[in-house]
């Protein structure tokens, strides 16, 4: 049996959503994969290697590996993509940019949260045959819609008014986040209470953190900042909203819009590229009919798989082979692929995601 170690070291920066994605991705591929072994930041060298975080024991262990065992890399931000989530003085920056790039370089392969950074790797003289786009995903057995408390129960659990409309946001505390227009619209509608949870994830080097602060000294009465509420909270968080606003100016791939999605939390997004899509392709489904009811058919049958997740119940045949009917007519109707592959959602069962992800790894091992 062929052992995977996940390298990682996502846990010591709490509230970023690097740590979100690499749990779910550990998570579903300890539970799984048939036939592997999956070790968490395992001394001795695996079949695989598998780094999620960019610390130097990591890389330095890439160069003990000799070629013998591939070497794969998550590539969760670039140099350019930290502009706006850290400040650092430019020689310090400049070094650490550097480094960045050579930890990527030293993978045997690369495997990206977001598609468009496959040109990016390139212009930065990595091979785009040694990458593959993965997008994050989240486990409906973490994030989910409540159904035995209410939405005032669980704004009570974070000490907020029961009765009042709720509008919530999460994410790191940044400028590109829209932290300050989250307060600027908390202003202009003081009838509804505006929560966010998040902290300065990177402290004193966090972009913006002056502004902020100052802003944070004179907060509207029905402004909350709860700071870094626990990853096993937030889907408590998510539940007791009315509404999930995500006001960030720029994302990557943000985890917090998947997991208000898998709570049914009504979203309202600013109006960027990367979400335009996902809208346009619903749009489509929309107006096919057939594909419509057979997507409708299709949420119809998550909720039936999360009940029996929910209860412990294992899935019948039956069950089973309605999950295989399902992703058939998915994957053969072109509208509908196209919306779950723009909803950055890999698939509905895990052949498919063992498929995308060890395929190319399989082939280093040949």
């Amino acid at each position: 049996m062929l052992t995977i170690n996940m390298l990682t070291r996502a846990d010591s920066v709490k509230g970023q959503g690097v740590m979100s994605a690499t749990e779910e991705q550990i998570n579903l591929v300890t539970e799984g994969l048939k036939g592997y072994k999956v070790v968490v930041n395992q001394l001795k060298i695996a079949d695989i290697n598998h780094i999620h975080t960019i610390n130097p024991d990591f890389l330095f262990k890439s160069f003990l590996n000799n070629k013998k065992q591939p070497t794969i890399a998550s590539v969760h931000f670039l140099p350019e993509t930290l502009e706006k989530s850290i400040s650092l003085p430019k020689p310090i920056k400049e070094l650490f940019y550097k480094y960045v790039l050579s930890f990527y370089k030293q993978a045997d392969y690369l495997v990206t949260v977001n598609p468009r950074f496959i040109d990016d790797l390139e212009q930065y003289g990595v091979d785009r045959s040694k990458v593959t786009y993965i997008p994050n995903f989240v486990s409906r057995d973490t994030f989910y819609k409540i159904t035995d408390q209410s939405k005032g129960e669980l704004r009570k659990k974070f000490g907020l008014n029961p009765d009042q409309f709720t509008v919530v946001s999460a994410g790191q505390l940044q400028m590109r986040k829209g932290v300050l227009e989250f307060i600027d619209l908390a202003e202009k509608m003081p009838e509804i209470q505006f929560v966010w949870a998040g902290d300065f994830a990177f402290k004193g080097i966090s972009e913006g953190r002056k502004e902020i602060m100052e802003h944070m000294d004179d907060l509207p009465d029905n402004v909350h900042f709860l700071g870094l509420v626990e990853r096993n909270q937030m889907n408590e968080f998510f539940n007791m909203a009315d509404v999930m606003l995500q006001l960030s100016f720029e994302e990557l791939f943000p985890m917090t819009i998947l997991e208000s999605m898998n709570a049914n939390i009504p979203l309202l997004l600013r109006d960027l590229p990367e979400y335009k899509t996902v809208a346009e392709s619903k749009k489509a489904v929309d107006a096919d009919s057939e594909a419509k009811a057979i997507f409708t058919d299709y949420l119809a049958f998550q909720q039936e798989l999360q009940q029996l997740a929910h209860t412990g119940q294992v899935p019948t045949q039956e069950v089973q082979d309605k999950m295989t009917s399902f992703g058939e007519k998915i994957q053969g109707y072109a509208v509908l692929s196209e919306f779950f592959n723009k909803q950055q959602q890999l698939s509905i069962y895990l052949a498919d995601i063992e498929r995308i992800i060890f395929d190319p790894v399989q082939d280093l091992l040949k």
